[in-house]
């Protein structure tokens, strides 16, 4: 088996209200911040011949709103 990690954030130029509020607080206490995200973390086991970027596209992801990447171990 082999761990996997997928990270993923709203695609450029798309509201990430999360990101956004984040943001706002964190300047509002002061800190010199900008362009916050807030995404996701998924990890997993797999098999090792597991089709993981069809998994994450058909499963995990919307592709329409959100970029990813996948990091193997």
């Amino acid at each position: 088996m082999k761990r996997v990690r997928i990270l993923i954030t709203p695609k450029k130029g798309l509201l990430d209200p999360q990101g956004r509020a984040v943001e706002e607080m964190l300047q509002d206490q002061g800190y010199d911040v900008k362009d916050v995200i807030v995404g996701k973390l998924v990890e997993m086991y797999v098999k090792e011949d597991t089709d993981v970027k069809t998994l994450v596209e058909k499963f995990i992801v919307n592709p329409l709103v959100e970029d990813y990447r996948i990091e193997e171990f």
